[in-house]
């Protein structure tokens, strides 16, 4: 095995790539099975499922920018990673097991209090997932040099990934959503307990020139920090006060609430997208680009979570004479579809086109197809053909979404600081995520047609791709041509 990782040879750059693959199984099993676990056996109401998803933000909010920064800084069971990786594996596995056996929880623990056992266990998942996640594709740059290899190793681990959360969907659909939790148990505990005690991690990392270019950058105060994610001050406000009122007994109330941020988001939003940017290598960083990147990306996330976590609704109102299997297996192949093209389309088709029209330009065209699918599945979503056809036209757009923007934001900051602004546009899924939860569950939850789930999404989509628009890419100084242009290597669950 050391042989074939001094060569990184093929399979060993699938070897390496199965812990994250793990990782991304369990987020695929959550997004399949919880909503119709809390919906179809626990009786929860909307807005009760949209708490319980609102521990997966907030868990990585927490969880991988923290356990990223801690693992650099360790060393025990022979690695820094692997440590995170094993006890995140055993805690996932674990978690995933305890999905199907809330109500078991419940009753033996004598609460009779089914939300809070479902976000207890919710929030564990998400926390296991998220201890291991960072490390996972921590370890592939631990491991690679800078260059050809290390795309290759990023390519196969999304290759890998993305082909088995489409067997997630796959198992879903065909044999329920209980089965795939339990094959979930399997392969997670398979792909992340065995490959990290199959690689030899270096003892010092490569890289000693990045780190003396931080050493030389001047350091980011807090304030700065706040800054950068000013365009998200909205959400981070929101996601307070609407979690103060839920935990002090206002779970129902008013939508002027939700009105007032929306609004307030809504100035943030455009005040970030209208401002200048500096001419062309004249600026270290490009900071503005950065805040519009935050801005247009954070739209994005508002419909596809609100897909992702009140299709249940949708699913059981348009197709009332389904039982409780037949909506599980019509969300699976749904998200199925959505995952299967959403996972070759990076590759073949996205990265030569932006290589020909610019990232930006078709960042947005996809957003603008994905729009149309939402639309088509409220507008013709009628029977399952007609959703699939739609969701594979959405794949579209979720195919650049988990790829092109960390291309386009990665020209405009200096790379010694690439890991500080990683976390930071991390929240611009992460707080989105955390707003519908909390507050388009309640918005669902009133109105009359759950198709209404993908109207928000069409209006989202298309207000995003408007936004990408504003986007222009300018290069640092002493930039190479053409840096920049690689696409993220993975999706980022939380």
């Amino acid at each position: 095995m050391l042989q074939m990782q001094q060569r990184l040879s093929l399979p060993f750059l699938v070897l390496l790539g199965l812990p994250s693959t793990a990782m991304g199984f369990a987020l695929a099993v959550q997004i399949s099975a919880l909503s119709w676990l809390l919906r179809t056996r626990y009786q929860l109401d909307i807005h009760e499922i949209g708490i319980v998803w609102a521990a997966g933000p907030l868990a990585g909010i927490l969880g991988q920018v923290l356990i990223g920064i801690i693992s650099d800084k360790v060393w025990f069971w022979g690695g820094r990673r692997r440590p995170f990786i094993l006890v995140g594996g055993l805690l996932t596995a674990l978690s995933l097991m305890a999905l199907p056996s809330i109500g078991l929880i419940d009753q033996a623990l004598g609460l009779d209090a089914i939300l809070g056992v479902a976000i207890a266990v919710a929030l564990a998942l998400d926390l296991s997932i998220n201890v291991s996640f960072n490390p996972t594709r921590s370890l592939i740059a631990d491991v690679t040099p800078e260059g050809p290899q290390r795309t290759a190793a990023y390519t196969w681990m999304q290759t890998v990934s993305g082909t088995f959360g489409v067997l997630a969907y796959a198992v879903g659909a065909v044999f329920g959503n209980v089965a795939l939790i339990y094959f979930g148990v399997v392969l997670v505990l398979l792909f992340s307990l065995v490959p990290p005690l199959l690689i030899t991690e270096p003892r010092a990392l490569a890289g000693a020139e990045a780190e003396a270019a931080e050493a030389r950058a001047p350091k980011l105060s807090l304030g700065t920090v706040l800054l950068l994610m000013r365009p998200l001050w909205p959400f981070a406000i929101y996601a307070v006060v609407a979690m103060g009122l839920k935990l002090t007994g206002h779970a129902s109330h008013s939508m002027w609430i939700e009105v007032g941020f929306a609004a307030l988001a809504v100035g943030f939003l455009v005040h970030a997208l209208m401002e200048p940017q500096p001419a062309p290598n004249t600026a270290r960083e490009d900071l503005p680009a950065f805040r519009k990147v935050l801005a247009a990306h954070s739209l994005s996330w508002i419909g596809v979570q609100t897909m992702f976590v009140y299709m249940i609704a949708f699913v059981q109102q348009r197709f009332p004479g389904l039982d409780d299997d037949g909506t599980g297996r019509l969300m699976s192949t749904s998200f199925l579809v959505l995952n299967a093209v959403g996972a070759l389309v990076p590759a073949l088709l996205l990265n030569p086109l932006a290589r020909r029209f610019g990232e930006v330009h078709v960042h947005a065209a996809s957003l603008a197809l994905m729009a149309l699918g939402f639309a088509f599945v409220y507008f013709a979503g009628h029977s399952a053909t007609a959703v699939y056809v739609g969701m594979a036209v959405m794949g579209l757009g979720w195919g650049a979404i988990v790829s092109l923007p960390f291309a386009i934001f990665s020209q405009c900051v200096a790379p010694a600081r690439i890991g500080l602004y990683m976390g930071v546009f991390n929240l611009s899924v992460v707080l989105p995520q955390l707003a519908v939860s909390l507050g388009v569950g309640m918005l669902i939850e009133h109105l009359p047609d759950k198709g209404s789930v993908f109207l928000v999404g069409a209006a989202t989509a298309a207000l995003s791709a408007i936004a990408w628009m504003a986007v222009k890419r300018v290069p640092l100084a002493g930039a190479p041509a053409g840096a920049g242009t690689s696409a993220m290597p993975s999706s980022g669950g939380h």
